[in-house]
């Protein structure tokens, strides 16, 4: 896929419009998340365009993990460096640390690797919800806030074996969830493929506030209410 209508970037400077990112949620990732509408009040940009474009400018090594600190709105403008190191972090204009990156290993800038793998990853984050998270929920018996539901994406890990060429495919391997109070911790994982080869792991954790006991009325109100935005997103 080609990252370059969803951001700007000058003198390793990135910044990304509402219009962007609100493009990049719904056409690429299939979130419909308030959050990254264009009128949205409390907008921001996907963690995951974030993510996207550190790999597409800086590349991908074979183990990294993404800490998510801070959210990025259409105001910022988050420097990238030149390279990948150890450990780094990604700061506004403002010198606040909008994520934290780890990498090690081996190093591949192949472009349609890294396209591949972005593509895939994006597209079964965004099915996070309502499809696995609603499940897990249930079987918790506890539920989202309908009038303020708040989920935060914490950090993702991708670990490599081998760049390996051809069709790269992700499968989901697994979702967790522990509740402590009105507070939830949520992990899901994933296998990378090549040509039916295992090829990498990987994890996505996220936070989940404002929890309360579960009510199915109101959780299919919530996922019909989202699968309409979804439907009528499609139709323009």
């Amino acid at each position: 896929m080609n990252l370059k209508p969803f951001y700007k970037i000058k003198n390793q400077f990135v910044n990304v419009s509402r219009e962007q990112a609100s493009l990049f949620a719904k056409s690429v990732a299939g979130d419909f998340n308030q959050l990254h509408d264009i009128g949205a009040k409390r907008f921001c940009v996907p963690g995951d365009l974030l993510f996207a474009v550190a790999l597409t400018e800086l590349g991908v090594s074979q183990s990294m993990r993404f800490d998510f600190e801070s959210m990025v709105t259409e105001q910022s403008m988050v420097h990238l460096p030149e390279q990948l190191s150890s450990e780094f972090s990604l700061y506004d204009q403002n010198n606040k640390s909008m994520m934290t990156i780890h990498s090690s290993g081996s190093v591949s800038n192949d472009a349609d690797f890294i396209a591949n793998l972005i593509e895939k990853y994006v597209q079964f984050s965004g099915q996070t919800f309502p499809e696995i998270l609603i499940d897990l929920m249930k079987k918790n018996k506890v539920m989202i806030n309908p009038a303020r539901p708040l989920i935060i994406y914490k950090d993702m890990v991708i670990e490599i074996e081998e760049f390996a060429g051809g069709e790269l495919s992700l499968e989901f391997s697994g979702a967790s969830m522990s509740v402590d109070g009105k507070k939830g911790s949520v992990k899901l994982e994933f296998d990378l493929y090549v040509a039916g080869k295992r090829i990498g792991h990987g994890t996505k954790d996220m936070v989940v506030s404002g929890l309360r006991a579960y009510e199915q009325e109101a959780i299919d109100t919530i996922v019909s209410v989202y699968n309409k935005t979804k439907q009528a997103y499609a139709q323009v």
